[in-house]
């Protein structure tokens, strides 16, 4: 027999007494009683945290089932409503800072010049034209206000990506599609990708293509108001968006180069220290995704537009750095040309702004047979952005030399 627990002996025995259980036997039974009734409760309460936890699960499977219902009828007016717009490029880029940030979008900006995303093909709506009218207005970079950052579940804990329910992954592909369109259009449409984009933010908060197309539509709202906080408000909502973003998929071409832009928005309005410092972030991110994205012709065109932006540094400002950072940037007139003609050489005709580029970079090195080709080349092409425009001012002012 399991000798008995020395706490269930009466405290006065004796060595000579013999030892007797601490509780009589009603007692023993009022207790076995109790915890019965406790391991009763327990088991009741299992069951009930089972059932609760299938009821959250039929739940999930309820709210799919209403995302998806949204998703088809969003689709099916898209179908009964489409707008032909012409097939355009977008993806000229310019830097809009004294030398280091580049923008992005096809708005008109201060500077007059302009950057924009991938192509992409006729824009269309998912949404009522009606209600759109009413709301356009509204849609601003304080709307992204309404969507805190507890929502984009991002964290370094999280060591892998959100996997999606089945359809969920489908209505992700419509929705990207449909951003895509949006982004190629007008400013209205620009204006209803992004709202497009921020509606659907809780569901796909932890998917890289989306991310890094909510940070592009962050640009194109940037470049559509004029508004200082509102344009500041964009910026740093999308930068910490893709920073934490980086921190899942540090090999993202896209992640870095949209964080590169954005970096380059927040410091317009900074001081030239702050400026500087982003120059420093742009170029090390904008290097990144050429690492890892090494065909890609719009990169190259950031690169060439920075390495000319430095090479033109006042002395000044070459004092300034010089002054703040022991290792000043450093790029030539010939570091820029590079990175133009390794543009034409991926996507030959990629913009007008960029041949306009390679013919000043001739003219400055003293070529000007080469030069005058790469203007008449320049010409040749249609101008489809804000920048492009103004390179076509430059062009002017070029052969009136």
């Amino acid at each position: 027999a399991q000798p008995v627990p020395g706490a269930l002996l009466p405290a006065d025995t004796g060595h000579g007494a013999v030892p007797s259980p601490l509780l009589r036997q009603d007692e023993q039974l009022e207790l076995l009683e109790r915890l019965d009734f406790v391991v009763r409760n327990i088991v009741e309460l299992r069951k009930e945290v089972e059932e609760l936890r299938n009821s959250l699960q039929h739940l999930a499977v309820e709210i799919v089932g209403e995302v998806r219902s949204h998703l088809e009828e969003t689709q099916r007016v898209t179908r009964r409503r489409r707008f032909p717009f012409p097939r355009e490029r977008s993806d000229s880029t310019g830097s809009s800072s004294i030398y280091f940030t580049a923008s992005s979008g096809n708005a008109n900006t201060d500077d007059g010049e302009s950057e924009g995303g991938y192509t992409t093909a006729n824009a269309e709506s998912d949404y009522d034209r009606e209600s759109e009218r009413e709301s356009e207005d509204e849609v601003s970079c304080d709307t992204v206000r309404t969507v805190r950052r507890d929502s984009l579940d991002l964290g370094p804990e999280d060591e892998s990506p959100l996997v999606l329910d089945s359809t969920l992954e489908e209505g992700l592909g419509q929705l990207l599609e449909q951003a895509d369109r949006l982004h190629s259009g007008d400013e209205r449409d620009k204006r209803e990708g992004f709202q497009l984009l921020l509606n659907n933010k809780l569901a796909y908060a932890g998917q890289r293509e989306f991310l890094w197309r909510l940070a592009r539509a962050r640009c194109d709202v940037w470049e559509l108001t004029e508004d200082v906080d509102q344009r500041r408000s964009c910026a740093a909502e999308g930068k910490e968006e893709l920073e934490l973003a980086l921190q899942k998929w540090d090999q993202s071409a896209e992640c870095h180069q949209w964080f590169a832009i954005l970096c380059g928005r927040l410091s317009e309005h900074e001081s030239i220290s702050k400026r500087i410092q982003a120059g420093y972030v742009f170029k090390e991110h904008i290097d990144k995704a050429i690492a890892l994205k090494p065909q890609d012709p719009q990169l190259y065109y950031l690169l060439g537009r920075w390495c000319y932006q430095v090479a033109h540094l006042s002395w000044l400002e070459k004092k300034t750095v010089s002054a703040l950072f022991e290792a000043p940037p450093t790029a030539t007139v010939q570091d820029a040309l590079q990175n133009f003609l390794r543009v034409e050489e991926l996507s030959p005709g990629f913009s007008k702004a960029g041949r306009v580029y390679i013919a000043k970079c001739y003219r400055e090195l003293g070529n000007a047979s080469a030069a005058r080709l790469w203007m008449e080349m320049a010409s040749e092409l249609p101008g489809n952005t804000t920048e492009d425009a103004e390179s076509e001012k430059e062009l002017e002012e070029m052969r009136s030399l």
